[in-house]
């Protein structure tokens, strides 16, 4: 089933790069951006991750927390963290269940070859809990823009 505008996020429970269950419901009341993206540490989700790190105060002013998800674990998120120094949480979603309810894990392509994998996607999801926007094109080095518009 795919996610449109409207629709309620789905709940999820998934550990934080320091081991803390975090679930979707701690941010009811808040406006969140739920960031799908495929690796820790390579160049796209680098460039993603540090413009939303650069622009974090006008996204906060904006009333948003941030959340990226990708399958990496709690040890990689930390090293991550700490190398681009991310001021929000990075969910480890290794078993994929985040991913799956949101539909953002899909069969890519590359060089021919077929293969599982996250899809870079963002939600922005209302104080209610519902989905208000998708960006499905992401534009790794301006993200925010998209987001904030």
């Amino acid at each position: 089933m795919k996610l449109k505008i409207g629709d309620i996020a789905p709940g999820f429970s998934v550990k934080d790069q320091d081991g803390n269950l975090i679930s979707l419901s701690d941010f009811k009341g808040k406006k969140v951006v739920l960031y799908f993206y495929p690796k820790d540490n390579t160049p796209g989700c680098t460039a993603e991750s540090c413009n939303l790190r650069d622009n974090y105060q006008a996204l906060q002013n904006a009333g948003y927390e941030v959340l990226g998800v990708s399958k990496d674990d709690e040890k990689s998120h930390q090293k991550f963290i700490a190398k681009f120094e991310l001021p929000f949480t990075l969910l480890a979603d290794t078993e994929k269940d985040i991913h799956e309810k949101y539909g953002t894990w899909v069969e890519k392509t590359n060089y021919g070859r077929k293969y599982m994998g996250t899809a870079r996607m963002t939600f922005l999801i209302d104080e209610e809990g519902k989905i208000e926007e998708i960006i499905e094109k992401v534009k790794t080095k301006d993200h925010t823009a998209q987001i904030l518009k």
